[in-house]
């Protein structure tokens, strides 16, 4: 067994462009599998100009060969899921073969949707994609989920749907979208997808061993980004499950000693959607160019993300935390046109100058940026091929990142298309 297996996990509050760059490794790699988040992921992906949004499939279904898995740690809407395999075969993919999903993961069912929505239209939302995720991921813990393998027993399958519904209708007793749901209806929608979907489940803990063991190299994909990580982001305003890195091998099945590094996903500046702190956060003319140029609106929502200056502080936490073995660095190029480009290196708290990364959410708010400005490299970066032959202002921001964070930048994306990037 000569396996190379490798994680690849966003740095930020998600949305780092880790599609593209997986769609790109993917060559060399013989599998990529997801291992957490639901459909509120959107992961893009252009090539020779044509743009395609993933939610739940893996990116690298797009290289030819490529066996792609959905793990065990990911919750799955089977009504997106037959439309992104629709999408897909419409698009001349064929998955026979290709694509194999974990009997272990989650079900969102349509009150995982309504009770997110409930939620949402309080006071203290969180600012989710309503999309079912939470509420799937908190029966999952509640030790109430429902996963794909309950089909095999369709008896205790319809019980746990009736129950559930009982209980959701008992707390919350003035939702009349929850009054209207019918046990026995949910349960036949249900098989009606999965008799649709159902070829493509498997132990899927087994076959990424398997694989591995016959020394195919594993890429294990993340959605969101770390500091979203429920443990180690900024709770609450979180993602419901674990991005970071130790996700992967919970999320798959993989063991930690099968893994041989993880390539952490940076933007060359930072972005968040949604509520939560956000210390270099832009609010003035300056953000509002980030945003335009870098077509910051979220792919499956279509949100406008929230823009700032790179936070290395934040970053170098993500690093920490991930065993970050090699950093890819994306939408350089949004920033071409800057005279001055800046970056977070401390943070002053009570008058205090810090460089760690507190992750409760009430101290963060009231942390002050301190930056450290740089010229702007005012030159198109798409386009080129070698690093050393790119302009000395962009070369010193590079390498400020990489002393800063003690990791190396071996990828710069220079634009949205596959073959927009620079390997160092």
């Amino acid at each position: 067994m000569n396996s190379k297996n490798y994680v690849l996990v966003g740095l930020q509050w998600g949305d780092e462009g880790k599609g593209k760059i997986v769609d790109m490794l993917s060559k060399d790699f013989g599998v990529v599998a997801r291992y957490q988040g639901g459909a509120n992921a959107g992961h893009t992906i252009i090539i020779n100009g044509r743009k395609t949004v993933l939610h739940l499939i893996p990116s690298g279904i797009f290289t030819d060969n490529i066996v792609c898995v959905i793990g065990n740690g990911t919750v799955i809407d089977p009504e997106a899921l037959i439309e992104e395999i629709g999408i897909l075969e419409k698009d001349g993919q064929n998955l026979d073969g290709r694509l194999f999903i974990s009997k272990d993961a989650h079900i969102i069912l349509p009150y995982h949707k309504i009770i997110d929505s409930i939620n949402e239209s309080k006071s203290d939302k969180i600012g989710t994609t309503k999309k079912g995720i939470g509420p799937s991921y908190f029966d999952k813990y509640a030790r109430r989920g429902i996963k794909f393998s309950d089909f095999d027993n369709t008896k205790i399958l319809k019980e746990k749907i009736s129950k559930n519904l009982g209980y959701l209708t008992a707390i919350f007793p003035d939702s009349a979208e929850l009054k209207s749901l019918n046990a026995e209806s949910l349960y036949e929608n249900l098989a009606d997808q999965y008799g649709k979907i159902g070829k493509y489940f498997v132990q899927t803990q087994y076959l990424l061993n398997k694989l591995i063991a016959e020394g195919k190299n594993v890429l294990l994909e993340g959605a969101q980004g770390a500091l979203l990580d429920v443990d180690f982001g900024t709770y609450p305003y979180i993602t419901s499950s674990n991005p970071t890195s130790g996700g992967a091998c919970t999320g798959t099945g993989i063991p930690p000693t099968m893994i041989n590094g993880v390539i952490g996903i940076v933007k060359a500046y930072t972005t968040r959607v949604g509520e939560g702190p956000f210390p270099t956060e832009l609010f003035d003319d300056t953000g509002k160019k980030i945003a335009e140029i870098g077509v910051e609106f979220g792919a499956t929502t279509g949100r406008p993300r929230r823009c700032g200056w790179l936070d290395l502080v934040a970053l170098k936490y993500a690093v920490i935390i991930n065993g970050v073995t090699e950093i890819a660095i994306t939408k350089s190029d949004v920033l071409d046109t800057f005279d001055e480009i800046k970056v977070c290196t401390h943070y002053e708290l009570n008058d205090e100058l810090i460089d760690t990364f507190p992750s409760n959410p009430y101290v963060l708010d009231y942390v002050n940026p301190v930056y450290k400005s740089f010229k702007g490299w005012k030159s198109q970066l798409k386009g080129n091929k070698d690093f050393s032959a790119l302009s000395k202002n962009f070369r010193s921001y590079i390498e400020f990142i990489e002393d800063y964070v003690k990791v190396p930048v071996k990828y710069i994306s220079t634009g949205p298309d596959r073959a927009d990037i620079i390997i160092k």
